[in-house]
């Protein structure tokens, strides 16, 4: 993994002095770069302040099913939630932040590991990333036949097995995306904002039941915080990891949309300095409204919260209308998570070709709107085209673990690279990175022990 800053293909205003090569002047190479970054970001709206990335970084963060995940768990799991927040989730949150400090600039990732290791890391990390968001915005249709079915009744289950249901699902909700996507964020905001404020609706219902319950008599006892010391097995482990990597992962898609936010080291900061905490109280209280109502061999891993409203709420006779409205607000917390994937995500192809890693039709911008319009487009067909292509001669459940399986993948080397690419000092206020795994890879080029 060399760098490429000698690459004689590369635009020779990004390459630095070649002969007698000192940190100043590698220094001076790189501040021009973000400085050039800057400069194309100009012209994108600035619509982004820290209260709408407070709401999409919980919105994004929280998934539903891993309250059921933990909860198969039982009163162990608080010690697993602690351990996944102080492995992952605070180091993973303070890397974001020094990150988006240090550079603050459209593409957020790609960005760091273009300045703090090289193009081609860079490219390769927002290619993987890329290709996962697609995977995963392609479930889509899969999603929305699932959640109506269960909101419907048996006169719907129809609709998880009709291949062209879900397709046509799949067709109008990325046509919104791109529509929303391609109008920018003075109304995809709204869509992000407007998700989160129901995730801390749903959320606020999940935890004020078990409390309803005790004061009713309908609940014998609530501990939310009481745990037990788990065993040490294969199958913790493996849960361990899925709530630190798959649970608690998330912090670094709104740094993607820096140049397109009011002051974003700032915001950025701020925002998950204000959204950590609550993220990680709704995970742990959440679990422990699972565990107090449903039997831990009972748990639905799919379904949790329909399935503990159902039963937290059954003794005061409004489950039913409860659990149906909970799917459709689960419904339109899917699709907006979805949606800051894909709006994210779209501005990729625009960055790298600001660097001539791609052709300038992906970085051309909507005339009115100043959003990567061909981009999101080409996002929303490839996305599209992966669903249909799921969807031959499998079924459903079958269609959706392997989306599931093949979008984990492509994301593992964004963690690693994030990770790999904190510095431990700076020659000057903006530009050279000297990195400890850079260093390694690329001892040469950084003039180590010279």
């Amino acid at each position: 993994m060399g760098t490429v800053l000698g690459d004689p293909r590369r635009d020779p205003r990004l390459t630095p002095p070649s002969d007698g090569d000192k940190p100043a002047a590698r220094s001076s190479a790189l501040a021009a770069a973000e400085a050039r970054v800057e400069a194309h970001s100009a012209s994108l709206k600035k619509e982004l302040d820290v209260g709408d990335l407070v709401l999409t970084q919980i919105l994004f963060i929280v998934g539903l099913s891993w309250i059921g995940v933990a909860g198969k768990l039982g009163p162990s799991h608080v010690v697993f939630w602690l351990l996944a927040i102080a492995l992952f989730y605070l180091p993973s949150a303070a890397v974001v932040m020094y990150l988006a400090r240090l550079m603050p600039l459209e593409g957020g990732l790609y960005q760091w590991a273009k300045l703090g290791f090289s193009e081609t890391v860079g490219f390769m990390l927002a290619w993987n990333l890329w290709l996962y968001v697609i995977v995963h915005t392609s479930e889509i249709g899969l999603e929305c036949a699932t959640y109506l079915s269960y909101a419907l009744g048996p006169s719907a289950a129809w609709m998880t097995h009709s291949s062209w249901f879900v397709a046509l699902a799949t067709a109008v909700l990325l046509s919104l995306m791109v529509l929303a996507s391609t109008i920018g964020l003075s109304v995809g905001k709204w869509v992000h904002n407007a998700g989160g404020i129901v995730m801390l609706v749903v959320f606020g219902a999940l935890l004020v039941l078990p409390v309803l319950s005790l004061l009713t008599g309908h609940l014998r006892e609530y501990h939310p915080l009481r745990t037990t010391i788990p065993s040490i097995s294969l199958y913790n482990l493996n849960i361990l990891g899925k709530l630190g990597f798959g649970a608690l992962g998330g912090f670094e898609y709104v740094a993607i949309l820096a140049g397109e936010t009011r002051a974003p080291a700032r915001a950025v900061r701020r925002s998950v300095l204000l959204a950590a905490p609550v993220v990680a109280l709704m995970f742990i209280l959440g679990t422990s409204t699972v565990v107090a109502f449903i039997p831990t061999t009972d748990i639905d891993l799919v379904g949790p919260l329909p399935q503990v409203l159902r039963v937290g709420f059954g003794p005061f006779g409004i489950a039913s209308q409860l659990v149906t409205i909970a799917i459709f607000m689960t419904l339109a917390m899917r699709v907006s998570q979805t949606n800051v994937s894909f709006t994210a995500v779209a501005r990729l192809p625009m960055v790298a070709g600001w660097d001539r890693l791609l052709p300038p039709w992906f970085s051309k911008l909507h005339a009115k709107y100043r959003t990567p319009v061909n981009s999101i487009v080409l996002v929303g067909a490839c996305a599209f085209g992966i669903a249909l292509l799921s969807l031959i001669g499998v079924g459903q459940a079958e269609a959706f673990q392997l989306l599931f399986n093949a979008g984990g993948m492509f994301y593992a080397l964004t963690y690693v690279v994030m990770f790999a690419i904190r510095p431990y000092w700076r020659w000057q206020s903006q530009g050279t990175y000297a990195l400890g795994f850079n260093a390694i890879m690329n001892w040469n080029d950084l003039d180590a022990g010279k």
